[in-house]
């Protein structure tokens, strides 16, 4: 297996985590999101993932390579094909659930700030006070999160086992960082995070022991 990635894209950062959970190994191919207005827009790129993104996954399936992109299709990929050790639990609410948590994540936070996004509001809306809007949007979507995750969090987000959830949790918690988004009302969240950072497929995927690092 080869995956398109790069070291700061939060979604790359689930796909590594994952592949890192279930001992998969895989070959790294670096793709930079700002050098030279993006290495994700030339044509090369575009044949693998016409949306332009990563990560991308790439594979042989009965004789033939196939490029699988978005990040929740490529881990639910790997659940199936290789199911130990597990990311769904096997109650049908359980897993309900840590669908649930990771959507929160993967539609009602990460979009906003996606570099596609924060790119075209710097050059339609310079005027845009853009710590504001991560706050106001990454903030509420952390905190509908938190708010779920007291209800249902043990060890880890829904219960005592590592989840789909908390794949999810962990690289969207480093983007808020980043964007100096306050976690002062994420208590659980904090504390999840912190035993996922204890394990080793998560120290291991973390972006700044990824080779194409840049501080």
């Amino acid at each position: 297996m080869k995956l398109y990635t790069y070291f700061r894209s939060s979604s790359a950062y689930r796909v590594r985590i994952a592949l890192a959970v279930k001992g998969i190994a895989y070959e790294p191919a670096f793709v930079h999101l700002l050098r030279g207005g993006g290495e994700q827009k030339l044509p090369q790129f575009l044949a693998k993932n016409p949306r332009g993104q990563v990560p991308v996954l790439e594979l042989e399936h009965e004789g033939q390579t196939v490029y699988l992109a978005q990040s929740l299709a490529i881990i639910e990929y790997l659940e199936e094909r290789y199911p130990e050790p597990p990311l769904l639990p096997s109650d049908l609410v359980q897993r309900a659930r840590v669908r649930e948590l990771a959507e929160i994540v993967n539609s009602g936070i990460q979009p906003f700030q996606n570099t596609g996004l924060t790119g075209y509001l710097a050059s339609a809306a310079p005027e845009l006070d853009k710590p504001a809007w991560f706050q106001h949007f990454i903030g509420a979507g952390l905190a509908s999160l938190e708010a779920r995750a007291r209800a249902c969090a043990g060890r880890f987000l829904v219960g005592d086992a590592l989840s789909l959830a908390d794949v999810l949790l962990v690289p969207q918690l480093y983007a808020a960082r980043r964007l100096a988004v306050s976690l002062a009302d994420c208590a659980t969240l904090l504390r999840v995070e912190a035993a996922c950072l204890a394990e080793s497929a998560f120290a291991s995927a973390h972006p700044d022991v990824q080779p194409d690092h840049e501080g």
